[in-house]
């Protein structure tokens, strides 16, 4: 990727928004507290903050890359455009059937989501295409045109386009958007063979749906970015991170909005992989921890695990399967409702919960002082000494720990006859339990056990919890690397630009067809590369060949990478060979005497990584100096401990913290439990190690 002097790291989160300004080696970094009326209002708070510190001008930054929750969030609260569906007959009402799976097996009173866009908004067009692509029936254009009358009537906004097996053949899709184009022009269009131009049409369906629905926010969301930054003298370009972990320009990003779903979470896991080539890590534990959500991602061999399909918006206590698929490349991660403003509360069975539900930027937790009644997970983190009521944010927000105290005895305390310390300990322990529970759960699913893992932990939330997840994960080390607070910007900043292609064309491997085979992955590596070179024209472009496998009669496949030379290359026997590898490797052996087939063929075009360069541990050194003591409370003894306060800043490469210890700064604290000790790495990492026992509520 292109330097350049000034680079700008933007991450809207549902709490904070990160800028990071990176300049001549030297990283500058600020919190800022979300603006959700208008998120721009941030961003330009935040960048004259890191230009002050850097002593720079808005002028000087030559390429912005910025990431944000806000077409999450819109599909999470319903707040998109007024949309409507044109899909096949017989298919309107796919969206709402979903799968007919069920999410939550033995709930009798179990409740699908709503789809996002109800029947009367949904209209149906004839024609037909069959699953091989043929046309079976055409589509007439008065058919087209007599739809599009009834929506301009109605005065949709957007407009998605999902026609059967339209994967395979567009041009019916393609008929429709050039009859919208002609007779309803202001309109926002997506069509399905260009968003999410795969199988399965539930799926699909919902992808462009998304897109369409989001399409409008947020082009009118980067339009007002990019003239604000204008207007303060921005006038480099603006790129965006997209859900598979890398970048790509802003044009692209306001025709497939659904590309930036999950961008924030993508950067971290980016960043993680960057500090896991740093030190050879091979196995790594990404622990990305904010305001309103945790994320945890297995890297493998300094590469995030990617997926075709992710859900949000999920419904049902971020339960899998209870929330709308969105069928793009993505990073594959867990997210859950645990953030520092995530809310607790006692249920009906005299339980603690912690989220989903979150207190954002706005009011925020009970000890913000701004208005929040309710605890949240910050309050029980600062009355358990976690935090420095003085030093919260840089300084930037002071917090109330008897606002904390009143709200956790109110909401907790008082329902299950507990002080605030034990209502707190609750609180703690059950988010931590919840997190420790999505890892077990996501790394059961991969076949991994995390004992042999290397946890990174980065978010304003995630150090002052990692170190009591992993005793609970029997994890033995964990790293904190500099601008922890803000790791998913730093990510940003170190990501390619990339573009990944799909493409669903069904072949058994018993019908292998080489050069078919070889002209789908030249044309998919070519559309891919096509949107890289809209980022950078003259930048060296590495290809990346996946094909998904399963065997017949199964139901999901896994992805099997190829090299260059194996895709432009194809053999029946060598594709078969990586498919029973990869299986073995997964479900620890193969099935003999059946047919494998491949449904889905994928390339993603991506600049160099960045190249990192390997840290020699350091060696032992002197203890480090601490600025003070304050109690800790200790969850695996179940009481308080006194703990040394030990700057960051201060803290020389060798030195020894041994636990319980707080190190201290700006944008967040580490907690480093009893039972471990860490040393300040030459790159200013704080490197964590111990033999910690697998703990449940108690050691």
């Amino acid at each position: 990727m292109a330097s350049s002097p000034v680079r700008l790291g933007v991450d809207i989160g549902g709490t904070f928004t990160d800028v990071v300004l990176e300049r001549a080696g030297q990283s500058f970094s600020t919190k800022v507290l979300t603006t959700y009326t208008a998120p721009e209002d941030a961003i330009i708070d935040g960048l004259h903050q890191v230009c002050a510190k850097a002593g720079a001008t808005p002028g000087d930054i030559g390429q912005i890359i910025h990431g944000t929750t806000l077409a999450t969030n819109a599909l999470i609260e319903r707040r998109g455009a007024k949309t409507a569906l044109i899909t096949t007959e017989g298919f309107r009402d796919v969206i709402e059937m979903r799968t007919e799976s069920r999410f939550e097996q033995y709930d009798l009173n179990l409740q699908l989501p709503d789809p996002l866009l109800p029947r009367q908004m949904r209209f149906t067009v004839p024609g037909r295409v069959n699953a091989k692509g043929e046309v079976m029936i055409p589509l007439e254009r008065a058919d087209i045109e007599a739809v599009v009358d009834q929506i301009t009537a109605a005065g949709f906004e957007s407009v998605a386009v999902g026609l059967i097996h339209s994967y395979l053949n567009p041009a019916h899709e393609e008929m429709v958007r050039d009859v919208l184009a002609e007779r309803l022009p202001e309109a926002a269009v997506s069509i399905s063979s260009e968003v999410s131009p795969q199988m399965r049409e539930y799926e699909r369906f919902n992808t462009v749906v998304a897109n369409a629905y989001i399409k409008p926010l947020m082009a009118s969301y980067l339009g007002r970015l990019e003239n604000r930054l204008k207007a303060e003298g921005v006038t480099c370009r603006i790129f965006l991170m997209h859900s598979g972990g890398g970048i790509i320009s802003l044009q692209n990003a306001a025709d497939f909005p659904v590309r930036l779903v999950e961008s924030g979470p993508a950067g971290g896991a980016v960043f993680a992989a960057h500090i896991a080539a740093r030190y050879g890590i091979d196995k790594a534990l990404s622990f990305d921890m904010g305001g309103t959500t945790a994320k945890i991602c297995l890297i493998k061999d300094q590469s995030p695990k990617t997926a075709r399909v992710f859900e949000v918006a999920r419904t049902y206590r971020f339960k899998k399967g209870s929330g709308m698929p969105i069928s793009i490349p993505v990073i594959d991660m867990v997210e859950i409702g645990a953030g520092g403003g995530s809310l607790a509360h006692v249920d009906n069975m005299r339980q603690i919960r912690v989220g989903p539900e979150s207190a954002g930027s706005e009011p925020g937790p009970a000890c913000y002082g701004r208005g929040g009644e309710r605890p949240g997970v910050t309050d029980a983190d600062l009355v358990l000494g976690k935090l420095d009521p003085e030093n919260f944010a840089g300084g930037s927000i002071r917090l109330h720990p008897d606002q904390a105290t009143t709200a956790l005895s109110a909401h907790i305390g008082d329902t299950l006859d507990m002080d605030a310390v034990e209502a707190a300990f609750g609180v703690a322990e059950v988010v931590d339990e919840n997190m420790a529970n999505a890892a077990r759960v996501h790394a059961v699913e991969n076949g991994e056990d995390l004992s042999d893992y290397t946890m990174i932990a980065f978010g304003g939330a995630a150090p002052l919890h990692a170190g009591r997840l992993c005793e609970k994960l029997g994890v033995t080390r964990l790293i904190v690397p500099p601008g922890a607070g803000v790791g998913s910007a730093i990510g940003f900043l170190r990501a390619p630009y990339s573009f990944e292609a799909n493409r669903s064309v069904y072949m058994k491997l018993s019908d292998f067809d080489a050069n078919s085979i070889a002209n789908l992955l030249t044309d998919l590596e070519a559309e891919a590369t096509g949107f890289v070179r809209t980022c950078d024209a003259q930048a060296e472009i590495l290809s990346e060949f996946k094909v998904y496998m399963r065997y017949t009669g199964q139901g999901w496949e896994i992805p099997i990478s190829l090299t260059e030379r194996q895709a432009k290359n194809p053999d029946a026997a060598i594709f078969q060979a990586r498919f029973e590898e990869d299986y073995i490797k997964l479900f620890g052996r193969a099935v003999a005497g059946m047919d494998i087939e491949i449904t889905v063929w994928s390339v993603n075009a991506t600049t160099p990584p960045e190249h990192v360069a390997p840290i020699a541990a350091a060696t032992t050194g002197g203890n480090a100096t601490a600025y003070g003591q304050r109690d800790v409370f200790d969850p695996a003894s179940g009481a308080y401990l006194s703990a040394q306060t030990i700057s960051r800043d201060a803290m020389q490469t060798g030195e020894v913290a041994q636990g319980p210890a707080a190190v201290t700064e700006a944008e967040t604290t580490i907690i480093i439990p009893a039972s471990m000790q860490a040393i300040r790495q030459p790159d200013g990492c704080i490197d964590i190690s111990g033999t910690p026992h697998r703990t449940g509520a108690k050691g």
